[in-house]
């Protein structure tokens, strides 16, 4: 299974909710700003809860953007070594995205999401109704650039692996017939073509 790791800028995004990826396999770095010397207690506690799981970067020199290209050199020496991966990069800042769009064009799965609980795959596990599922879903393949699910049968199952329990054949079935509904997709003999929102 691949691995999903969640760069979190910590001069922009200070999360309070670090617990929601307790449920999930995720790899959670910090990178800490310089002048940044105290972290909150809750923040701590969560990431010693990740055990290996949670790491901190504190950066070493301070100066406009700085810490992003420190997260910039992570993903791309993480991508290296593991090209299934996929990237969550916490942070407000968008001068993230045309990185974003780049890295997606040479088909590295990356997404920026400000908070924790915008992550696809959290998203699912707290989805109350149809459309907050969909939505997720949508976020994540948009984020999938070209390596989207060609056919049906591998739609279906990469929609199940973003959820914590297992969806049966006919929760598939209709999860993918509302995708075509809403014209995410378009199914042709078991083929799937997208038009997903950038």
């Amino acid at each position: 299974m691949a691995t999903n790791y969640v760069l979190i800028d910590f001069e922009n995004v200070q999360p309070s909710n670090l617990e929601v990826l307790k449920r999930h396999p995720f790899k959670v770095i910090v990178f800490v700003g310089a002048n940044q010397t105290k972290l909150p207690f809750d923040l701590a506690q969560a990431m010693q809860a990740l055990g290996d799981s949670g790491q901190y970067v504190k950066i070493a020199g301070s100066g406009k953007n700085a810490l992003d290209f420190h997260i910039a050199y992570y993903v791309g020496e993480l991508s290296a070594k593991e090209p299934s991966a996929y990237f969550h990069i916490i942070s407000r800042d968008t001068g993230f995205d045309t990185l974003i769009k780049h890295l997606k064009s040479r088909s590295i799965k990356i997404q920026r999401e400000r908070d924790l609980a915008e992550i696809p795959v959290v998203r699912m596990s707290t989805a109350t109704s149809t459309d907050d599922m969909v939505t997720a879903i949508v976020k994540n393949l948009s984020g999938r650039g070209q390596s989207r699910p060609r056919k049906v049968k591998t739609l279906s199952n990469t929609i199940n692996s973003l959820f914590t329990e297992k969806l049966s054949e006919k929760q598939l079935g209709e999860i993918v017939k509302d995708l075509e509904q809403r014209k995410y997709i378009r199914v042709n003999n078991g083929n799937v073509s997208y038009q997903l929102p950038h």
